[in-house]
């Protein structure tokens, strides 16, 4: 059966990677399937048709037969967990992986979004100045912590899995700041990730719509 993901028809991260159907494009060509997307826009993306299959009118979806699911993290377990590649074949080392994969969009993710969200939003504020700098140092906190855990290792628990995956995806929000620049192993780390042949897959393709949907 055909897999089918949704994505933005005009990215507002101007083809850098960021959106949310990155991660699961990247999985998918670590797994090595085929897939087809479908492109929506910001008015189609509330509209019923796609609200029944994302009830918060966010992309990405994935769509294989009747199976219809949401959120980047539980695509990416799904695939994960049905195709080889991207989980230990270890019960424990498995674990650990999908460990890893919610530690990144439960724990690293949402300081980093919270500082995006101040940074979009708050800009105009008398006070955001000074706010900002407290957002950044929870970051750090958070940096800090994965730093020290990764050491000088390639990876966060022995091969290459789906919780790199999800966890360098994060970090990629970050490249914009300088933030990530203050931690060497990190900022290898997410090199090593983008320099695998699936994310360069993955992004050139989600690059190649937006140049195509500006010269639209």
């Amino acid at each position: 059966m055909t897999i089918t993901i949704t994505a933005f028809e005009k990215s507002p991260d101007r083809g850098r990677g960021l959106a949310r159907d990155m991660s699961v494009r990247w999985a998918l060509e670590e797994a090595g399937l085929d897939y087809d997307v479908r492109l929506l826009s910001f008015g189609a993306m509330k509209e019923p048709p796609h609200l029944a299959h994302q009830p918060f009118g966010q992309i990405p979806t994935y769509a294989e037969g009747d199976l219809v699911l949401f959120e980047s993290g539980a695509i990416v377990l799904h695939i994960a967990e049905h195709h080889g590649g991207l989980l230990p074949d270890d019960a424990k080392a498995r674990a650990r992986a999908i460990t890893w994969m919610f530690a990144a969009v439960s724990t690293m993710e949402p300081p980093i979004v919270h500082r995006e969200s101040a940074i979009l939003t708050e800009r105009d504020e008398s006070w955001h100045e000074h706010r900002l700098p407290t957002l950044e140092n929870r970051i750090r906190d958070r940096l800090d912590q994965l730093s020290h855990r990764l050491g000088g290792a390639d990876w966060l628990d022995g091969a290459f899995s789906a919780g790199d995956l999800m966890m360098i995806s994060v970090l990629r929000r970050l490249k914009s700041s300088a933030l990530l620049d203050e931690y060497p192993n990190l900022s290898l780390y997410v090199a090593r990730g983008e320099a695998r042949p699936a994310f360069q897959r993955a992004f050139d393709a989600q690059l190649a719509l937006f140049t195509a949907a500006s010269a639209g």
